[in-house]
């Protein structure tokens, strides 16, 4: 009969993990091949679910995790959402990868992808999860679960949404800076020069550089927009219509942005867009 070496996550969450979860199955165990949800998660299995099983897990540890669900229109034995308290925070959501004995979670909030992690130790999800749901902030759980990994506007989104739209920025120019389109670089830092559109939040797409009035997504429709060309104009200004005009400099192209921003436009907000007038 044909065998396989079960994988497990590469991050593991310490003692807890010596097993997986007390089941006895151990890394590297050998298996038939194409295991079963049974074979790699027998907990999950014979809760009859991984809501059910997180739940156990939680209440044999003293903790909670409120009404944890399938998520819809996935398999109960493989996927579980977890609520937040916190307005600032979505549901956690959990899923067990098939292959290998895997759990992936990942947190979102006000439109930002905030935690991700995986680990073969469900002991180590619920306390992720009780930490979320609690509001306990980002730095505190990363340290309390080291496979809990922060993204990079994760790191500074408790500074407030200026944080977020100042780390934007630096990563923004620091990629442009490693890519050979001076065209391109000087538009960016032409930009970031100008204070009325360092306050918004920068993305591009299709390597036009957009601004949005709110750091979550879905992002606020971008006011105007930038973007580098060759000659003879070598850069293009957009409304959000059409085209508004193109200049041969960056800081041209800036300074025809800026006389066509809305009046009144303060700095980008926190959460997502919903459509408000800003």
């Amino acid at each position: 009969m044909a065998v396989r070496i079960v994988r497990r996550c590469s991050r593991r969450s310490g003692p807890d993990a010596r097993t997986a979860a007390g089941t006895g199955l151990r890394q590297n165990a050998r298996m038939p091949s194409d295991p079963t949800v049974e074979d790699l998660y027998p907990e999950v299995a014979a809760a009859g679910s991984l809501a059910a099983a997180l739940d156990a897990v939680a209440a044999r540890h003293g903790l909670s995790l409120g009404t944890v669900r399938a998520l819809d229109g996935s398999s109960p034995l493989t996927s579980a959402s977890v609520p937040s308290d916190s307005s600032a925070r979505d549901d956690l959501t959990v899923s067990a990868s098939t292959g290998e004995r895997c759990f992936k979670f990942e947190g979102w909030g006000q439109g930002i992808l905030l935690i991700v992690g995986d680990t073969d130790d469900l002991v180590g999800v619920v306390r992720t999860a009780h930490d979320w749901r609690a509001g306990t902030p980002l730095h505190d759980i990363r340290r309390s679960v080291p496979f809990v990994a922060l993204t990079r506007r994760g790191e500074v989104v408790e500074q407030g949404p200026a944080a977020v739209v100042a780390a934007e920025w630096r990563w923004l120019r620091q990629r442009t800076e490693e890519a050979d389109w001076p065209n391109h670089t000087a538009l960016i830092e032409a930009a970031y020069n100008e204070p009325r559109l360092r306050q918004l939040y920068p993305y591009t797409s299709h390597s036009v550089l957009n601004f949005s009035t709110t750091t979550g997504y879905p992002f606020s429709p971008s006011p105007v927009s930038l973007s580098a060309h060759g000659s003879p104009s070598n850069f293009r200004v957009w409304g959000r219509n059409e085209v508004i005009g193109e200049t041969a400099t960056a800081t041209e192209a800036v300074a025809l942005a800026v006389a066509h921003l809305p009046a009144g436009l303060g700095p980008a907000v926190a959460g997502r867009y919903e459509g408000q007038r800003r």
